[in-house]
């Protein structure tokens, strides 16, 4: 019987900076290195000495560190940004003051005041659970002012171009994709795109109304899609250039 392929979890140091490596040893015969939005991956050879592993790590230390020369935007992600109080957040062309408090409470609790940002964090949560937790305020937040500015685009677009039944937009903090459309007619945005400039959001628009009318990504699919967004490829490319920079 074949063995599954086992994971686990180590550290490299590029620029000063610790990133998390999903090391993952599975059937192969030499290894192989990638990273996506969320992690980075070494494929290893099952059954490979200690010695070799550490062989390993060194040389993809050294590989993230020529890709990060290349394209700093793809180690974003991994060094999240620390908000304090008086700091100021950018988002498109809007711009919020953060008003950051830790107070002797159970639950972290935020809102919007203003053009201010007030949030309220338990003092007993650890430093890690704290970040989290300041970047999901910081989403939620956020999207509630962006909402109706964003649902009138889809709207907007849905009228020239499919005019097809929509039951709802929502904004979401999500890094699995940009966005994503129901079967049964919900348009979902990443809050993350909020960063971008507002003709990429339009993209994404267009590209998740179009699977109203296709639900996969077939030639018909991308001929709807470069109807009405002839220079989508550029909007994409955009994407993976600089998505990793679009982040709370």
């Amino acid at each position: 019987m074949r063995r599954k392929p086992q994971k686990y979890s180590a550290n490299i140091t590029v620029n000063g900076t610790e990133l998390p490596v999903e090391v993952v040893f599975e059937h192969r015969r030499g290894h192989r290195f990638s990273i996506t939005r969320q992690r980075i991956i070494m494929r290893l050879p099952l059954g490979l000495d200690a010695p070799s592993v550490q062989a390993r790590l060194g040389e993809l230390q050294q590989w993230v560190g020529k890709v990060a020369a290349k394209k700093a935007a793809l180690l974003a992600p991994f060094t999240p940004r620390e908000y304090k109080s008086g700091d100021t957040l950018t988002v498109g062309r809007r711009q919020y003051i953060l008003d950051i408090l830790e107070e002797d409470r159970r639950s972290h609790t935020g809102k919007l005041i203003g053009n201010t940002i007030a949030l309220q964090l338990s003092n007993h949560s650890t430093a890690a659970n704290r970040t989290k937790a300041i970047r999901t305020l910081l989403s939620r937040i956020v999207a509630g002012d962006f909402h109706p500015e964003i649902e009138e685009r889809v709207h907007f677009w849905n009228r020239r171009s499919f005019n097809r039944p929509i039951k709802g937009v929502f904004l979401k903090y999500n890094h699995s994709n940009w966005g994503s459309c129901s079967t049964n007619g919900n348009i979902n945005l990443s809050t993350r795109l909020l960063f971008a400039p507002q003709e990429v959001q339009d993209y994404v628009i267009v590209h998740e109304l179009a699977h109203l009318v296709e639900l996969n990504h077939s030639d018909r699919f991308w001929a709807l899609v470069e109807r009405y967004m002839p220079d989508y490829r550029e909007k994409e490319k955009w994407l993976k250039v600089h998505g990793g920079t679009c982040d709370f």
